[in-house]
C-alpha cells in the first residue's frame, strides 16, 4: 500500500516506537492521527508532522471508541493502524517474603498490552472494511507491536510475557478472518532498543544486554529501525499473518 494520501492511527504515538513510526508516515504522506493518553507528547509530535493529537487509553473501550470518532472526523476512515501502546512491570509470581503477586499488576499489564492491542483491531477493521478497496483489493493494514518476550520471557516477565504472547497468538486468526476485507494484518517483536528508559540503566546492565546480541553487539535497536520496517511491511502487499522479530538475533537469557 502506498501510504500518500491515506490515514494511518498510531497508539502510544506520543513517544518512543510510536512517535517514530507517525513520523515516517508522514513523511510518506499520510495524514496521521496519534492516539496517546499523554496529551503533552502527542500534541508535540502532531505539531511537528502536521497530524492530529487525540486522547485515548487503549484499555477502556470508551475512550478508544471516542479516539476513533474523533480520528474519522479529523483525518477520516484509517487504512493503517498501528498499535504501539503499551506498558511493562517487573514482579515474581512469588517475591521474597513469599506473597503472591498482586493480581491487580497483572491485570493492569494485559489491559493495556493485549486488551488494548485488540480494542483498537477490532476498530480500525470494522473501519477498514467499510472503505474502497485499493490496488489487488486492499482495504487496510493492521501492525501490533509483540516483544521477544512473548518467545523468551525471563525471570519476572510474567505479566509482560503474557501480554506480548497473546498479541502474537491473535495475529494469525485475525488476518485467516479479516483477509476477506481486504486487510493484512502482522505483527512486530522488538528485542533492546534505544528509548529513555534504556538509558536509565547502569552501563554495565547495558552491556550484558548488548551481549545477548549477535550482529550487531556494540549498540541497541533505533526507533527509526522498528519505524522504516513498519512501513515495509505496509507497502510490501505479500507480507501477512507474519510476526517479524528486530532483535539482531537476541534470545532472552533466563534472567
Amino acid at each position: 500500500m502506498d501510504v500518500k494520501g491515506h490515514s494511518a492511527i498510531v497508539t502510544g504515538g506520543g513517544s518512543g516506537l510510536g512517535a517514530e513510526t507517525a513520523r515516517y508516515l508522514a513523511k510518506a504522506g499520510a495524514k496521521v492521527a496519534i492516539f496517546d493518553r499523554n496529551m503533552d507528547g502527542a500534541k508535540a509530535v502532531a505539531g511537528e508532522i502536521g497530524g492530529e493529537a487525540i486522547e485515548c487509553d487503549v484499555s477502556s473501550t470508551p475512550s478508544v471508541e471516542a479516539a476513533f470518532e474523533a480520528s474519522r472526523a479529523a483525518v477520516g476512515g484509517a487504512r493503517v493502524l498501528v498499535n504501539c501502546a503499551g506498558i511493562g512491570t517487573a514482579d515474581r509470581i512469588v517475591d521474597k517474603e513469599g506473597a503472591p503477586m498482586d493480581m491487580g499488576k497483572f491485570e493492569k499489564v494485559i489491559s493495556v498490552n493485549l486488551l488494548g492491542s485488540f480494542n483498537c483491531l477490532r476498530m480500525a477493521a470494522a473501519d477498514m472494511a467499510k472503505l474502497e478497496p485499493l490496488a489487488e483489493g486492499e482495504r487496510g493494514v493492521i501492525i501490533s507491536t509483540a516483544s521477544v518476550a512473548a518467545y523468551e520471557g525471563q525471570i519476572g516477565q510474567i505479566a509482560y510475557s503474557a501480554s506480548k504472547g497473546g498479541v502474537l497468538a491473535m495475529m494469525l486468526p485475525a488476518a485467516r478472518e479479516l483477509s476477506r476485507h481486504g486487510i493484512r494484518v502482522l505483527t512486530i517483536a522488538p528485542g533492546f532498543i534505544q528509548t529513555p528508559l534504556m538509558d536509565t540503566l547502569p552501563e554495565k546492565v547495558q552491556d550484558v544486554l548488548k551481549s545477548v546480541q549477535q550482529f550487531p553487539n556494540d549498540r541497541f535497536g533505533r526507533p527509526d529501525e522498528y519505524a522504516r520496517l513498519a512501513m515495509h511491511m505496509i507497502e510490501n502487499v505479500m507480507l501477512n499473518g507474519e510476526c517479524i522479530r528486530l532483535d539482531a538475533a537476541a534470545r532472552m537469557p533466563a534472567r
